[in-house]
């Protein structure tokens, strides 16, 4: 049975729909272990206004004081005169269960079956749709950023944790529950470090930089030029498995440890592919930075919320 909320939710997309969806703004929230920000994104992906805040510690109710203070922030500072946002795009960790509705973010602990659309629809009276913070950035990479054009591409994230999204055929991978493309639970060291998922030796557990920073002992951005190299090799490992898997040859790969790693990072991923990916329609994946920088994340919540009132269909690749 469909309950009251959702079918209030159902209703106010409707009514959106009833406008033309590609002359909309959208009002796009990443929601992360470290920061949480927020946009006003127009349908060109282009972001209007822009707030952000270190994400608060573990507590759950002082995460939604930090989501709400970075969403009204962005809604106020946007230009003079625009029409407020008619619905909510939202990236953020997973898992969660199907369509969003509930999440469970492993990096964020307050946060345990959280009905992130339901409490941002009712705040802001539009509709609100949630996926996975890296799927986010797969939709983003291919309607903004390195992946345009493409058809078939795994777009990553390496950051505080792990995560990756999926487009095969030209259309981004949900799964059963939504959770597709958690390449940061694939196996990279067999009876390596234990998991917050459980397992040992997740990608996640390797070189994230949660996982590098208790490694080391320091901050990951402070890691040497050997832990550099090793969380490129296993992004390289993880990803040449995933090419071998899907027939693809494409892989972007944006957050702050990748990115901030560089070159040292990317020829050590590049070279682990090339090692591993030998059947001939993975050899020569192409391991490449995210082409939005700092913001994909926003441009990928942004694609969340269009894709919600498009039935799945907009935007992906083009």
């Amino acid at each position: 049975m469909i309950s009251a909320d959702a079918l209030a939710i159902d209703v106010l997309a409707r009514d959106v729909l009833a406008r033309d969806v590609l002359a909309i703004d959208v009002l796009a929230i990443d929601i992360g272990g470290t920061k949480v920000e927020a946009a006003v994104v127009d349908a060109d992906g282009t972001l209007r206004s822009r707030r952000r805040r270190p994400s608060p510690a573990d507590d759950g109710a002082d995460m939604w004081t930090a989501v709400f203070e970075v969403a009204d922030g962005a809604l106020s500072d946007r230009p003079a005169g625009s029409v407020g946002p008619p619905v909510i795009g939202v990236g953020c960790g997973g898992p969660m269960t199907s369509g969003g509705a509930l999440v469970s973010p492993l990096n964020i602990a307050g946060w345990r079956n959280e009905p992130v659309a339901q409490r941002l629809a009712e705040r802001y009276g539009v509709p609100a749709f949630v996926d996975n913070d890296a799927k986010a950035l797969a939709l983003a990479e291919g309607w903004r950023g390195a992946a345009v054009g493409h058809q078939n591409y795994l777009a990553m994230v390496v950051s505080t944790g792990v995560g990756g999204g999926i487009v095969l055929n030209g259309s981004l991978l949900d799964g059963a529950d939504g959770n597709a493309g958690h390449i940061g639970h694939l196996v990279v060291e067999p009876d390596g470090r234990p998991c917050a998922c459980g397992s040992r030796g997740c990608l996640e557990a390797e070189a994230s930089g949660t996982a590098i920073a208790e490694i080391t002992g320091r901050r990951a951005a402070d890691a040497d030029s050997a832990m550099r190299r090793r969380c490129g090799l296993l992004v390289g490992r993880a990803a040449a498995s995933v090419a071998s898997l899907l027939d693809l040859r494409l892989v972007c790969v944006a957050g702050s440890v990748a990115l901030g790693y560089g070159a040292e990072f990317f020829d050590a991923a590049q070279a682990e592919a090339d090692s591993r990916a030998q059947i001939s329609f993975a050899r020569g994946v192409r391991i490449v930075p995210a082409g939005c920088g700092d913001e994909g994340p926003l441009v990928g919540a942004a694609a969340v919320g269009l894709r919600g009132l498009g039935g799945g269909s907009y935007p992906l690749v083009t």
